[in-house]
């Protein structure tokens, strides 16, 4: 095996939550690109069909579904759809996220609830769910977005402390799950990216844009491809001794 053969993903099944736009969609676009079939859910079925087709495109399997990863009954759906279409599944991507921007004292509970709901018990019940075939077929491979508020503190700016305290909980959760299965020959790591321009961070970055500038080496923004490389990595051959790790792709800001 050549070493550019470690980063192949032919005939390999993914399923990429949120892969309908932003860093889900680039992780997807990138599996397929590598050759895997690439499953897509979201709560927004539309941005995933459209995904989906466009994955065909590249000459790949793939499917959409619409997924909410707070009701384990809907992400059954998509577990089993998968299996049921490809007979496995080598890859999963927990991105599915969600984030509320208000002051610590006027957070409202229900939207603390929201941002945990998603980002942490949706990324414990997908893992779960996809992780009994995993376990079945003895093997796989976990991937969770993080991000670098996940780190500690952040700059005031980032009245986001729902969200911050989510993405340290998935690297806690991220580095435990991975000494539980790693028995099952699972690996589990997670992503730490910086500041990507999506939807959901463009108001953030619009606020803190100065700073964020001045607190990144390589003084930009993440690009539509700077993830590509990191999330084939983990998903492919070339990480197969690598578990419980945190990979952080964010222009160098965590070594300010």
């Amino acid at each position: 095996m050549s070493v550019l053969d470690l980063f192949k993903l032919d005939g390999k099944t993914a399923i990429v939550t949120g892969g309908g736009r932003g860093l889900g969609a680039q992780i997807a676009e990138a599996y397929a690109e590598a050759g895997a079939n690439v499953v897509v859910c979201s709560r927004d079925l539309e941005s995933c069909e459209s995904m989906s087709a466009k994955l065909k495109g590249m000459g790949v399997d793939s499917l959409a579904f619409q997924c909410d990863v707070t009701d384990p009954e809907q992400i059954k759906r998509v577990v089993d759809g998968t299996k049921q279409h490809f007979g496995r599944i080598d890859i999963l991507v927990n991105n599915s996220g969600a984030s509320w921007g208000a002051p610590v004292e006027e957070m409202p509970v229900e939207a603390w609830e929201k941002v945990i709901n998603v980002n942490v018990t949706g990324t414990f019940l997908m893992s779960q769910e996809a992780g009994k075939v995993m376990i079945a077929q003895k093997g796989g491979k976990i991937i969770n977005i993080s991000s670098i508020a996940g780190f500690g503190g952040t700059h005031p700016f980032m009245q986001t402390i729902g969200y911050n305290t989510s993405k340290g909980a998935v690297m806690t959760f991220t580095k435990d799950l991975a000494v539980k299965w790693g028995r099952h020959q699972i690996n589990v790591n997670a992503i730490a990216p910086g500041f990507f321009p999506t939807k959901m961070s463009k108001v953030l970055i619009e606020h803190g844009k100065d700073y964020i500038m001045d607190s990144t080496p390589l003084g930009r923004l993440g690009n539509d491809s700077d993830l590509k490389g990191a999330a084939l990595f983990l998903a492919s051959p070339a990480s197969d001794y690598i578990t419980g790790d945190i990979l952080t792709v964010d222009g160098g800001a965590h070594a300010f």
